[in-house]
């Protein structure tokens, strides 16, 4: 009687090992494709629907550079936000330091921040101290006018020279003479100051829109560097850390713009690049599209390269993984954060730049809220909140999917609230399949 062999527990637990490993990796493939997928099913729900009504406006050039317009600003800040929750972290407060990083830009622009640094004074308080000069100039030219007056009615009129002030005569010719001398001395010195003055504006205002920009991006890495600091030192988590520092940086905000909006002279201190920004007026676009969508494009590459090619990548991705191991395997976890942080910072900073340029203007209170769409836009594209996964890509896309729900539901005359629980569901939708591709992963 013959026997079948029977097959080894070796060759069962390596095809177990192969279906996991298959079952893995298409899993991942489908996280990957995910946000492409919801993109083009967003995508192709408004087109139909704009169709149907007939208007053919969603797919047409000027809103694809509306869109572009909403997507950058949002992705910008987006990127820095994925290098952090790769990392496993978060930052609550990149909202108001973004409101904060535009209202540094516009008190640098209003303030003449280059004549601030090289003279020691802006052109408006420079403008003031010329004004009250030449007031005061005035008010004794009056006062000597007066007093000649008085003394040609004093030789023409002896009698009613008693009753007027001509009736000191010695002492008004001797204060006379000394206003005159005080005039004579002042009046070139004011001439000279208001030529130095035009001359230094010409030769320093067309740095301060650099310098401004350079304070806006080192505002912003000061922002994630403050952050990164206190959760790597403090060692309190950093949802705890982003919320305290995300009512500091308003207040910082609120105290630098004196609880106000700053607004720089939109004609004189603000250059027309900035203005034409993320302009999609047709005089302002660079082959197609605003510059700032350009920078986006530009910024996302980058960090796509840093995080593809870079030993740094690396750490980022160990720590979100598992901090514990990361320590272990002799990497500075303390430096790695801050590092982190601060590199999430100089994102933060741009969007600044992003900010003004919507507002001409630096208004604190206009991040409230805003960290909320950054953090969506990480999620939505396929980032864990538990860390250790997210793209550059994903990113991208997932600020795109908001924008586009968000372009579609104004063609198609849905109100803001129906907006954001669209929004919301996503949000909600895309944490539990995060959830559940982190269980099936483990099994």
């Amino acid at each position: 009687m013959s026997t079948q062999p029977q097959p080894s527990k070796a060759a069962d637990t390596s095809k177990a090992k192969g279906t996991s490993a298959g079952r893995r990796h298409m899993m991942l493939l489908g996280s990957a494709l995910g946000p492409f997928l919801a993109l083009g099913v967003v995508i192709f729900f408004f087109a139909a629907a704009d169709a149907l009504q007939g208007s053919d406006t969603f797919l047409s050039t000027p809103n694809l550079r509306a869109l572009s317009k909403q997507i950058a600003p949002i992705a910008v800040a987006a990127l820095g936000m994925t290098i952090i929750i790769i990392a496993g972290g978060i930052d609550l407060s990149a909202g108001t330091a973004i409101a904060l990083c535009a209202t540094v830009l516009a008190w640098s622009l209003k303030e003449d921040v280059a004549m601030l640094i090289l003279r020691g004074e802006n052109v408006a308080g420079a403008t003031q101290k010329w004004k009250e000069g030449s007031e005061n100039l005035r008010k004794v030219k009056r006062k000597i006018t007066q007093w000649q007056a008085a003394a040609s009615l004093a030789k023409e009129k002896p009698a009613a020279a008693k009753k007027g002030p001509a009736r000191n005569q010695p002492q008004t010719l001797e204060k006379q003479r000394a206003l005159q001398q005080q005039l004579e001395t002042e009046l070139p010195r004011l001439e000279q100051e208001v030529k130095r003055l035009t001359a230094d504006s010409h030769r320093f205002s067309r740095f301060t829109p650099w310098i401004a920009i350079g304070l806006t991006v080192l505002a912003g890495c000061l922002c994630g560097f403050l952050n990164g600091t206190l959760i790597s030192y403090l060692r309190v988590v950093p949802f705890i850390v982003t919320l305290g520092t995300m009512t500091f940086f308003l207040g910082l905000a609120k105290i630098l713009a004196h609880e106000s909006t700053v607004r720089p002279d939109r004609s004189e201190q603000i250059p027309q690049w900035l203005v034409n920004f993320l302009s999609i007026r047709e005089t302002a676009l660079i082959y197609g599209f605003p510059a700032g969508v350009w920078l986006a494009i530009l910024l996302s590459l980058l960090l796509a390269a840093i995080l593809r090619y870079s030993i740094f990548s690396r750490y980022i991705f160990a720590l979100g993984s598992n901090e514990s191991t990361a320590r272990l395997c002799g990497i500075n976890v303390i430096w790695n954060k801050i590092a982190v942080y601060t590199l999430a910072g100089l994102f933060v900073g741009v969007a600044g730049i992003y900010q003004f340029s919507l507002l001409s203007a630096g208004n604190p209170t206009s991040g409230i809220g805003l960290e909320l769409k950054i953090i969506a836009a990480v999620v939505i594209g396929g980032g864990s909140l538990n860390g250790g996964r997210g793209s550059v890509l994903g990113t991208i896309t997932g600020a795109a999917i908001m924008a586009v729900i968000a372009s579609g539901c104004t063609l198609l005359g849905l109100s803001n609230p129906i907006q954001e629980i669209i929004i919301g569901v996503i949000i909600v939708v895309a944490v539990t399949v995060d959830q559940v591709r982190r269980t099936r992963l483990a099994e």
